[in-house]
């Protein structure tokens, strides 16, 4: 909430270039990346998690340093360093989308230990709340 305003309302479009050049840029779907950036920070380009992700697709300071993000608050930085490791995890699982937003949400290493979804409540939650967004965000690219 922005001043008593949800930030989805404030910025539901704001950064759909930026995303669309992602898109573009990664193969991957313009309401995939919307949704991930809707789940993660509310379309918030200044959010920082408590356990430290910042900005819109909430990067953690390795993963931005590892995606070449110079700035993370920076939209156009944020969504092409979030969306290039985005696709990094889907090619890692082949194209498994559940897999790799489980990964993205959680980490790697509990995927892999699990084989799919990890069995943390927050990782679930987030995993369908993504695919409901990118339904819904799949006729506005």
């Amino acid at each position: 909430m922005y001043g008593g305003v949800s930030m989805y309302k404030l910025h539901k479009n704001s950064f759909d270039v930026h995303i669309k050049d992602a898109a573009y840029k990664t193969g991957l779907d313009y309401s995939l990346i919307k949704a991930v950036i809707h789940a993660e920070s509310g379309f918030n380009p200044r959010a920082v998690s408590p356990k430290g992700a910042r900005g819109l697709m909430q990067l953690l300071p390795t993963t931005a340093r590892d995606m070449g993000v110079d700035n993370v608050y920076e939209p156009s930085d944020n969504i092409a360093g979030g969306a290039k490791y985005l696709k990094k995890l889907v090619t890692r699982y082949e194209g498994d989308l559940i897999r790799a937003l489980a990964a993205y949400n959680a980490g790697m290493s509990w995927v892999d230990k699990y084989k799919g979804v990890p069995p943390f409540e927050e990782t679930q939650k987030y995993v369908k709340i993504v695919a409901r967004l990118r339904d819904r965000y799949s006729s506005d690219g």
